[in-house]
């Protein structure tokens, strides 16, 4: 369908104008396909779960790959192309395979560094746009899964302290749901993500170099829930500011310090990643990593999860 109506962007247009960051170009010219992709995947799949499954997929795809059409003209070869080969790798698949990776769901690659997640601001803003419409439960699974580096299914158990068959379903709801509101937002204004995570990594540095200048407890007091419910590595649950300041103090005595290597942050959930630097003649004395999940209630920090992706021992609270 590359000839539209008089007045409307032929095909070719929203891709050049997608191309260079336009959302809405390329929600449109998405939706504009939906029906002539779902044919493709139903004549292959036949009417089944599946056959949604692969157009998700390769609308997804598409958002991550457009920059490497060469010729706009040809938009719709390709994107039955790419429902082509999303089915033909569903019908090759034995066993059902867990949740495809989310990088089909970005335009980029998620190779590297996950600061450097998203090279275009505009498309970066709207997928963020779009993961904060997810459910509280969805969204923090989704963070985690694809932005930090917390991805084994036992590992997001652990976090969200649920059975990993739960964390299983709660990725598929989230990939599927996550598509639809890119579609649904694709004209919206977008929050400035990049600004929003910089507010928080800045946050999370001034938190942790007054930790190691003694006033780790003045910072938190400034910007935390004087009530904040922390859940420790181990299950351990404690309420007020003061263990996690005695817990810190006690790591800083033992010659642990931390650095913060990633910070993921929507509006109700940060997630600092940090790694625990031993001191050399105790290099064991901690786990090698640990991970701050926070829950936000009126820009205060008002939950925290302590979380050690690579357990090799048990952290408890100072008492």
């Amino acid at each position: 369908m590359s000839e539209m109506v008089t007045g409307q962007p032929t095909d070719a247009e929203l891709v050049l104008a997608a191309q260079h960051g336009d959302v809405g170009a390329l929600g449109l010219l998405l939706a504009r396909h939906e029906a002539s992709m779902r044919a493709v995947a139903v004549g292959i799949l036949g009417f089944r779960p599946e056959a949604e499954d692969a157009v998700q997929d390769a609308a997804l795809v598409a958002l991550r790959r457009l920059t490497d059409l060469r010729d706009p003209s040809a938009v719709t070869p390709w994107l039955h192309a790419i429902v082509r080969n999303g089915c033909r790798m569903q019908v090759r698949r034995t066993p059902p395979l867990p949740l495809a990776d989310l990088t089909s769901l970005l335009p980029v690659s998620l190779d590297g560094d996950p600061a450097a997640l998203l090279d275009q601001q505009a498309l970066a803003d709207w997928v963020w746009s779009a993961i904060e419409r997810l459910s509280p439960t969805l969204r923090l699974v989704t963070m985690l899964r694809y932005f930090t580096g917390v991805t084994a299914y036992e590992q997001l158990a652990d976090v969200c302290g649920v059975p990993v068959g739960t964390v299983r379903s709660r990725l598929n709801q989230a990939r599927r749901k996550l598509y639809d509101a890119l579609l649904d937002t694709a004209d919206a204004p977008h929050d400035d993500a990049t600004a929003w995570t910089r507010v928080h990594r800045q946050h999370a540095e001034e938190i942790l170099h007054a930790a190691v200048h003694g006033d780790f407890g003045a910072a938190l007091a400034a910007r935390w829930d004087p009530r904040l419910r922390t859940t420790w590595p181990g299950g351990v649950h404690t309420v007020g500011l003061d263990h996690l300041s005695r817990a810190m103090d006690q790591d800083l005595d033992d010659g642990v310090r931390q650095r913060l290597t990633n910070v993921v942050a929507g509006r109700e959930v940060v997630i600092w990643e940090t790694d625990l630097i031993n001191p050399p003649d105790d290099p064991f004395h901690c786990p090698p990593a640990v991970l701050w999940v926070q829950s936000l209630h009126g820009g205060r920090v008002s939950g925290l999860s302590m979380f050690h992706p690579h357990p090799r021992g048990r952290v408890e609270p100072a008492a």
